[in-house]
């Protein structure tokens, strides 16, 4: 069954609580996730706010190009799943080649609702992932808690 891509339009939550919320939901799902960005002090951002988050909810991970990258529960990187991930987080642009999210359960594509060019990039991602045959989800908190707003199922590409 291919990966279900799920669209968070972040309008009032903030991106790393939802960062943490949907890795933790996916950590007990029993899934290693990979979070990944072109923009390193994102990255960076993130992997400090998890080291300083509470000891009950701390969340084992690594920034990517370490000597244990295999190991990460939680991959923080620009490059390739190197962890296992079936889970791949997408923040600031960051992109999935058909090839990769074949062996994936989920995409979260998270992006800024303020943004416009962040919209248009979901937008693309959305089309994108549709074509590769992925079901796809579309979420907005722009009432104050996350609502579905549509959902597309998986179809075949067409050839």
């Amino acid at each position: 069954m291919p990966a279900t891509a799920v669209f968070y339009h972040l309008m009032r939550a903030g991106l790393d609580d939802t960062v943490l919320t949907t890795v933790t939901r996916a950590l007990g799902a029993g899934w290693r996730v990979m979070i990944r960005a072109p923009d390193m002090a994102l990255l960076q951002r993130l992997d400090a706010k998890l080291w300083l988050g509470p000891e009950e909810g701390f969340l084992a991970h690594g920034l990517a190009g370490g000597p244990y990258d295999a190991d990460q529960p939680v991959l923080l990187g620009h490059d390739k799943i190197a962890n296992g991930a079936k889970g791949l987080m997408l923040l600031g642009g960051g992109e999935a080649s058909p090839e990769e999210v074949a062996g994936l359960e989920r995409i979260w594509v998270l992006f800024d609702g303020s943004d416009p060019d962040a919209v248009a990039q979901a937008r693309q991602s959305w089309t994108r992932f549709s074509g590769w045959g992925l079901a796809a989800q579309y979420w907005s908190d722009e009432g104050g808690a996350w609502v579905k707003k549509s959902e597309r199922a998986a179809v075949p590409p067409a050839g």
